[in-house]
């Protein structure tokens, strides 16, 4: 997990105009056969790491679901192990959490395994704008809900809400109720700066709302599956690790006013080194700052 942690976002949708680059690199270095690894979290759920957001599954004796699908060549691993799992069983839904393609690469291959392919209603859309025009035509969705909704999937009941612009414009989490774990798909980075993708619809204001929400809406032992998490930590957390998201959120956005209040520059204002109690929150390429985060922060309160 520590290479998807640190090479995610160079990987995904933002980056695919790196594509002929990396075809001259692999040239010469002969790419890494891709990796995955399956892990049971809690009565027939469990998570999938390789390359991209942590991916969700909940295999049981009548039903197999998968919440978001990296890329296509992680995307096949874990089709694969799903098929072992369930004894080649056909995968009964696949989500996605937001469009981003680090989550939504995978799903052309999914779609071959799948009844239905769901998402939150924006996120179609959000895919076909952000994907290159040079890129393949991206594979969406092919049922979708707006705020709110849930199936009964063999012994497990599926819930999916939307709580209102965060990480992007169409962000949703999954809840496995009866397992009480929840998919919080890049709405949670565990210790990772977060990306705030502002073209994308996001709002940090809301996004640092929705922690709380969701921290205060689910029993103290839900477990929580992270998009991404800090190298060496883990992608499954407890309600703390989203109380202290929206108690940076909190810090970045006071960090800001007080510097607009005292009629700062915006240079001035994003260019803090550390932010202060979040001194150990790592970055990852040129995305995942404070740096980035700051910005958004900035024009967030600034642009109208």
């Amino acid at each position: 997990m520590s290479i998807t942690r640190r090479t995610f976002i160079v990987l995904s949708s933002a980056a695919l105009g790196s594509v002929k680059f990396r075809g001259v690199l692999g040239a010469q270095t002969p790419a890494a056969a891709p990796v995955g690894k399956f892990e049971a979290i809690r009565r027939n759920v469990g998570s999938f790491s390789g390359r991209g957001g942590t991916i969700g599954w909940l295999v049981n004796k009548d039903a197999v679901v998968v919440v978001d699908t990296q890329f296509a060549d992680t995307a096949k691993i874990c089709v694969d192990g799903l098929k072992e799992r369930s004894s080649g069983r056909v995968i009964d839904l696949v989500c996605n959490t937001h469009h981003h393609g680090d989550h939504t690469s995978g799903n052309a291959v999914f779609k071959e395994a799948a009844k239905t392919l769901l998402a939150q209603a924006r996120v179609p859309a959000l895919q076909k704008q952000f994907t290159a025009a040079t890129a393949p035509v991206p594979v969406v969705a092919n049922s979708t809900f707006d705020t709110v909704w849930s199936e009964t999937m063999g012994d497990e009941r599926v819930t999916a809400k939307h709580y209102g612009p965060g990480h992007t414009g169409g962000d949703a989490i999954f809840r496995f109720e009866q397992a009480n774990v929840v998919h919080m798909g890049d709405l949670l980075f565990h210790e990772l700066h977060p990306r705030v993708d502002r073209p994308g619809g996001a709002s940090i204001q809301n996004w640092m709302k929705t922690m709380s929400e969701v921290a205060k809406e689910y029993p103290r032992d839900t477990i929580y599956i992270a998009g991404h998490a800090k190298p060496g930590l883990p992608i499954t957390v407890d309600r703390t690790a989203l109380e202290r998201l929206a108690s940076y959120f909190d810090a970045v956005l006071s960090h800001v006013r007080q510097g607009i209040a005292a009629n700062k520059s915006k240079e001035e204002i994003v260019g803090l080194t550390a932010l202060p109690g979040f001194e150990e929150r790592a970055s990852s390429g040129t995305v995942l700052t404070l740096t980035g985060v700051l910005t958004a922060a900035f024009e967030e309160l600034t642009i109208k």
